[in-house]
């Protein structure tokens, strides 16, 4: 049976039918129900473990029930059950896809000309060098030159965010995305105009920044993600939101995830060494860190 069959064959037994406020609150009051039943039953096997013979019986009834309610909501909010298990799936595959179900990421500036391209393969070096009396972040690219703009923390106390650019070189080795690092190259789209102003310019900054600092500070409240292997959806979901209009909307929470972790784990040898490099790789998707020679 479809989902939608199901759900049509249900809603010709609903008792309160209608969409005002109460029809609504019916069937999720009832579902509210359904589930302290289903832990009565568990809390039964529990209990009496196996000589509780009807447990299975008597939790796919109560399962069928809590699909009835949701049925039942779903059609007085004029949605259909199909559409809604669809979706579901595409989140969670989303969030925990199966192995080998993670498909190769299209690289978003592959049909423009190479000097409009995030280099492949490359390197930057960090360094801690006094400036007007203060030690700011120097970035340098393969070839010595000088990248972007020297940081300090801005902060009251040493947290280290002054390394916080390896965040963006982790989006681009392994999202195909960062137009900070795009910046640092100087490979801004200007061969199209709408891209440059679209994609690669100030409002995608401010976005791909922000996030930056939010992630830095949910870290910092995490032991920077020492032995942690998951990150809040909460937040991946907050960042996909954030990104929703820009060519890496369709990057899933799992790749987000797995470049957020990568991220933090590349800024916390930065940090302790007080500098070093980084390999990106975007072909192989990866980012590598060398501490600095004595």
């Amino acid at each position: 049976m479809e989902f939608n069959d199901y759900q049509q064959e249900a809603n010709r037994t609903d008792q309160r039918p209608g969409s005002d406020e109460g029809a609504l609150l019916f069937p999720v009051i009832g579902l509210s129900s359904e589930v302290g039943s289903l832990v009565r039953h568990v809390k039964k096997r529990l209990r009496d473990q196996d000589a509780y013979e009807l447990f299975a019986g008597e939790m796919a009834d109560e399962l069928g029930d809590v699909l009835w309610y949701v049925a039942n909501l779903a059609e007085k909010l004029d949605l259909g059950l199909d559409e809604i298990a669809a979706a579901n799936l595409a989140k969670i595959r989303g969030r925990w896809p199966a192995p080998g179900q993670t498909l190769p990421l299209p690289l978003v500036d592959d049909g423009f000309p190479a000097n409009e391209q995030i280099p492949r393969r490359t390197s930057v070096t960090f360094r801690e060098e006094p400036v007007d009396g203060q030690l700011k972040v120097h970035l340098y690219g393969p070839d010595g030159a000088r990248l972007g703009d020297p940081l300090t923390d801005n902060a009251y106390d040493d947290d280290g965010y002054r390394f916080h650019d390896v965040f963006h070189l982790t989006y681009a080795a392994m999202l195909h995305w960062s137009p900070i690092t795009r910046f640092f190259f100087k490979a801004k789209r200007n061969s199209d105009p709408r891209v440059r102003e679209v994609e690669d310019g100030g409002r995608a900054t401010v976005i791909e920044e922000a996030i930056s600092a939010f992630v830095f500070d949910y870290a910092r409240n995490e032991r920077f993600l020492v032995g942690v292997e998951h990150i809040d959806f909460s937040l991946l979901t907050t960042i996909r939101q954030l990104v929703s209009r820009l060519e890496v909307k369709d990057r899933t929470a799992h790749e987000w995830e797995r470049a957020l972790l990568r991220a933090i784990e590349m800024w916390r040898p930065l940090h302790e060494h007080r500098g070093g490099t980084v390999y990106l790789d975007l072909l192989e998707r990866t980012i590598d860190f060398e501490a600095p020679k004595p």
